[in-house]
């Protein structure tokens, strides 16, 4: 790591966040009521639950794909798609199913989708039951799915030492790369945010020698520090929604900007959370007290939200674009 990039990092992890920053949006509020816009359902692959939604605007249809996992704990991803980005129906049959080494056993996790030109690039947790890796796949419809081998696998790395998941797109390039936030172990702590580059969207490379966003002990992301949907491009910076959990993991939705012309430079970072579980079917599930964002749509000034529910069902929530 250079010298001026590791006292960046310091300095960003210390001050938290700028008084002159905040995001673009207002409040996040629910949707749909507040309760869930997709459920569990049958004895399938949606049995046990669906959740950890990723979503992108396609013409005039929104298409998710999701989370769905069986009564043995097998994870599909499934697709549904939406005039109003809020009814959404579903596929009857999976849209990717463990079928590669590096996925069966355990299945195809966590989706998150950014279009960049004519191609979309999912990336997804590809786990076997023993590791899990961050893998990719591309399409150019949305259906019909092309996997290009795992991107960052565990074990390996110049920090991390287990396993690597959630990778996150910019869909800008910036100084003739690609960039993306994943989450990955390191030695002295797991589940933190690294940063990785590429110049052909399909091989990356690890940006620093540790996590670009770590732990923060005593605050809402002090266990689990983990990428969002695809970070945004502003005018202030790259901005990033993130998944942080606390000691008790407690899942709550945070965010972190990123220097436009610098992705591994931290310029400003939530102390507080944008969202936090209120509803019981957030706080009761496979897994309790959680919501998880991983979709994000910006449409005109509306930006959408989506996200996982105990590990069980998915919601979504709006904010407004603020006038500056």
């Amino acid at each position: 790591m250079r010298a001026s990039h590791a006292l960046a990092l310091a300095v960003a992890m210390q001050i938290g966040t700028t008084a002159r920053y905040a995001p673009p949006f207002g409040a996040l509020q629910r949707l749909h009521g507040g309760g869930p816009i997709l459920a569990p359902r049958g004895d399938g692959f949606e049995a046990a639950g669906v959740f950890n939604p990723a979503v992108v605007k396609d013409g005039g249809r929104y298409v998710m794909l999701y989370r769905a996992q069986d009564a043995k704990g097998i994870s599909r991803l499934g697709l549904a798609t939406s005039r109003d980005g809020i009814r959404f129906e579903r596929n009857p049959a999976p849209a990717m199913s463990p079928e590669t080494d590096y996925e069966r056993g355990g299945g195809v996790e966590d989706p998150r989708l950014v279009k960049i030109g004519r191609t979309i690039y999912l990336t997804y947790t590809a786990y076997d039951g023993r590791n899990a890796q961050l893998a990719l796949a591309t399409s150019t419809d949305l259906r019909r799915w092309e996997r290009r081998g795992v991107i960052m696998p565990a074990n390996v790395g110049r920090w991390n030492v287990k396993w690597t998941k959630a990778g996150a797109i910019l869909a800008e390039p910036v100084g003739g790369r690609h960039w993306m936030y994943y989450m990955a172990d390191a030695a002295a702590g797991s589940d933190q945010m690294g940063v990785a580059y590429s110049t052909d969207l399909l091989h990356w490379t690890e940006a620093l020698d540790g996590p670009v966003l770590g732990r923060r002990p005593g605050q809402f992301d002090s266990r689990v520090v983990e990428p969002g949907p695809p970070p945004v491009m502003t005018p202030e910076g790259i901005l990033l929604v993130y998944n942080g959990a606390d000691d008790q993991l407690v899942y709550r939705t945070g965010w972190a900007l990123f220097d436009r012309n610098d992705p591994t430079r931290v310029v400003a970072r939530s102390d507080t959370p944008l969202f936090e579980p209120d509803r019981g079917w957030e706080r009761v599930g496979q897994v309790p007290n959680v919501v998880f964002v991983e979709g994000l749509v910006r449409d005109g000034p509306r930006w959408l939200f989506y996200y996982g529910g105990a590990d069980k069902h998915i919601g979504v929530a709006e904010a407004t674009t603020l006038s500056r």
